[in-house]
């Protein structure tokens, strides 16, 4: 039984010991995290560092930045709460050597991960490759949302923003006359250049996005338009939904043929009955052009078509006077321009961006490409390619293999005829719900049943990918692709908590993505118990 309580002697000099190696046992990850960032190549970091000069001693950029890896990998991404735990928590005042930068100083460092993050993710799959990780004879591609800096209530249509630019634009003048006329023409109240990246910039830029968009958006509509319209000249119309703007012009083009075709009918016969040649027998006699029954037929298809067009224009409009337009045009956000409303598993949206990500057996992150697009079928081409020439450097790094992919691993959101066309290593997309294809398998039938849309057939090269797909070896190999695919995106979100990003627009939100995959494949390399003291000695 205890005799009293331990003295609480906060008066005592040193409570640590004097030698900070002393702080931590000797197997804390945090040494780990510090000798991996030692032994990577940091001068684009320090090339980005001014020194001499008059003025205060900067920072470490190579402490910085295992400031910032460990952070990242314990879920910490605010820079207030960084500067905070440097002087608190005993693992970053280690880091630190004691020192306590601020957050002004953590953000600014932050920042220039849009030009050396890249570099950083390559470096630590080498550095994982070299300790024996880097399987890539089974990978799998798959996206995953991320939240942006931004609010989904920041959207505005064009008419918003336009609206919002001219009240910006009139409070500016009301600004600069009044600014003018206390402290003279030329000059501010506070002489500071300021953020190169302002409201009125991010609003300029933001209506720049939505006109470009609308344009382009245009240009294929008409661009479709015309092919549907040159095909139904041809006289081989296309199948499927006609784009509304040649609906009227096929449906008009179709009574042009029809009736030039019964016309030039009409004139063989005559020729043919003046040159003496034997009489027709039977048929009916030639009617006028706008009484033939395909002429009839398609000049009643031209009527629906303008009907068509007319109830789409009044529907429109009838949106418009209800205010049901807003929610249908596109809209880009004040805050950040480059992120998009992405909707997620489960219904609603998300501000934020679209990660494209190639995982290895062994859950190494090979490839990575923030994209500001909701879609990831057009991704699987370039981020494929980027993944082989990594597995190429790791191979020449040490990783086990030949750095050859073997096998691709992709659900429905990639399948497409060029996707599973183009060169690169073999792939399994999946052409339906996960359910249905275990279903299909289950039931021997040879790919009848994944849930294609009536009336629209295969293509030859998908019905080939669902017939692989319903066998015994093609739904097994396929059953692994969540698992190497979906547990880095868990990891990421979940055990390290990176669920938004910090900063905004593109370039920026790009490097702290691939800061924040670098990071966790170091982390991985730790937790898998490859990346060791005594390994790191050997290398």
């Amino acid at each position: 039984m205890a005799k009293g309580y331990r003295p609480v002697d906060r008066d005592q000099p040193f409570l640590l010991p004097p030698d900070m190696r002393q702080w931590l046992p000797a197997g804390h990850a945090v040494w780990l995290v510090i000798e991996a960032v030692r032994r990577l190549d940091t001068r684009a970091f320090h090339a980005r560092r001014r020194t001499g000069g008059a003025g205060a001693a900067g920072y470490d950029p190579d402490m910085l930045l295992t400031l910032l890896v460990w952070a990242y990998a314990n879920g910490i991404t605010s820079s207030r709460r960084i500067e905070r735990l440097c002087s608190q928590d005993v693992a970053f005042r280690v880091i630190c050597a004691g020192h306590v930068p601020d957050h002004v100083t953590v953000a600014r460092f932050r920042q220039q991960f849009a030009d050396t993050a890249a570099d950083l993710f390559a470096q630590v799959l080498l550095l994982c490759a070299r300790l024996g990780m880097g399987q890539v004879g089974t990978v799998a591609l798959d996206g995953t949302k991320i939240a942006a800096d931004a609010s989904k209530d920041a959207n505005r249509t064009e008419e918003g923003l336009r609206k919002l630019a001219e009240d910006l634009a009139a409070r500016h003048a009301e600004a600069d006359e009044a600014e003018d006329a206390l402290f003279g023409a030329g000059k501010r109240g506070d002489d500071d250049p300021g953020d190169p990246f302002t409201r009125a910039e991010r609003v300029a830029a933001a209506l720049a996005g939505l006109e470009a968009e609308r344009a382009e958006r245009e240009a294929a509509e008409a661009a479709r338009a015309q092919e549907h319209l040159d095909a139904a000249r041809a006289g081989a119309p296309r199948h499927g939904a006609r784009p509304a703007a040649a609906d009227v012009a096929i449906a008009e083009a179709r009574v042009a043929r029809e009736t030039a075709a019964y016309q030039e009918k009409c004139r063989a016969r005559a020729e043919k009955e003046a040159a003496g040649g034997p009489p027709r027998r039977g048929g009916t006699k030639p009617v006028p052009p706008q009484e033939y029954c395909r002429v009839r037929e398609a000049r009643a298809a031209l009527e629906r078509a303008r009907e068509r067009a007319a109830a789409r224009a009044a529907k429109a409009e009838k949106k418009a006077e209800a205010g049901g337009k807003r929610d249908q045009e596109p809209q880009r956000n004040v805050t950040d321009p480059a992120s998009r409303l992405m909707p997620v598993r489960g219904g609603g949206f998300l501000q934020g961006y679209n990660p494209q990500n190639v995982t290895s057996e062994d859950g190494l992150v090979i490839a990575t490409e923030l994209t500001a697009t909701p879609g990831d079928v057009q991704w699987y081409e370039p981020v494929i390619a980027a993944a082989a020439a990594a597995a190429a450097a790791m191979a020449a790094a040490g990783a086990p293999g030949d750095g050859a992919i073997g096998l691709v691993l992709a659900d429905a959101g990639y399948l497409s005829e060029h996707n599973l066309t183009c060169p690169g290593p073999d792939r399994l997309i999946a052409t339906g719900k996960r359910r249905r294809l275990e279903k299909t398998a289950r039931a021997g039938t040879g790919g009848q049943d994944t849930g294609q849309t009536a009336g629209q057939p295969e293509t030859p090269p998908v019905a080939a990918m669902t017939a692989r797909l319903a066998t015994a070896d093609g739904i097994a190999a396929y059953r692994r692709r969540s698992h190497i695919g979906e547990t880095f995106h868990g990891d990421l979100k979940h055990n390290q908590g990176f669920r938004r990003l910090s900063v905004r627009g593109l370039p920026r939100a790009s490097g702290e993505w691939t800061f924040a995959a670098a990071v966790r494949n170091l982390r991985k390399a730790i937790t898998s118990g490859h990346l060791t003291t005594a390994a790191l000695a050997a290398l």
